[in-house]
């Protein structure tokens, strides 16, 4: 006679939850990447775009030349790269949001847009951005533009990890009340 399977006691189940949120690190820094390369084609296409804007019209140039003998802060060329990076991450980092929201740090968020948390987003990826933009400008005077972006984009994927992580997503513990159960 054959027995019904028993089913998982709860300490079964607390070492299986156990288990999981080990890996979980793995598991997010993997989605997060998948997240990125999405992330990654759209502000490089973004990217791309703009630069190609405002080197190739006169009009925007002529604006880019106007806004570098104003502040005396970058050269032209320079201030073109910042202006084409600084608008590509914007349209990125909202989607980045989003998708990390909904797929990567879903039980984190609860699958909720959140203007707080949305802010809180953005302003961390001011560290990625920061991050990004200097090693994209420094890179320039080495190699292609093509290749500094690339290196500027896996430099920035460091710090947006780290900051997604521990500072927007980190797992939120329930407060205890005094004098409650």
């Amino acid at each position: 006679m054959m027995l019904p399977p028993r089913l998982p006691t709860p300490r079964i189940l607390d070492r299986v939850r156990a288990a999981w949120e080990e890996r979980a690190i793995a598991l997010k820094a993997i989605s997060f990447a998948l997240v990125g390369v999405v992330n990654t084609l759209v502000d490089a296409a973004v990217f791309f775009a703009g630069y190609t804007f405002l080197t190739v019209s006169p009009g925007a140039g002529a604006t880019i030349g106007w806004l570098a003998g104003t502040c005396h802060c970058a050269g032209a060329s320079t201030l073109t790269l910042i202006v084409a990076n600084v608008f590509s991450w914007l349209v990125a980092i909202s989607g980045s949001y989003v998708m990390n929201s909904f797929i990567t740090f879903a039980a984190e968020s609860g699958r909720q847009l959140r203007v707080k948390a949305y802010a809180t987003f953005v302003a961390s990826g001011v560290i990625g951005a920061t991050a990004n933009t200097t090693t994209l400008v420094l890179a320039a005077y080495f190699v292609p533009v093509w290749a500094a972006k690339g290196l500027a984009i896996l430099v920035s994927f460091v710090f947006n990890f780290s900051m997604s992580h521990f500072v927007v997503f980190r797992r939120r513990h329930p407060r205890r009340v005094m004098g409650g159960e």
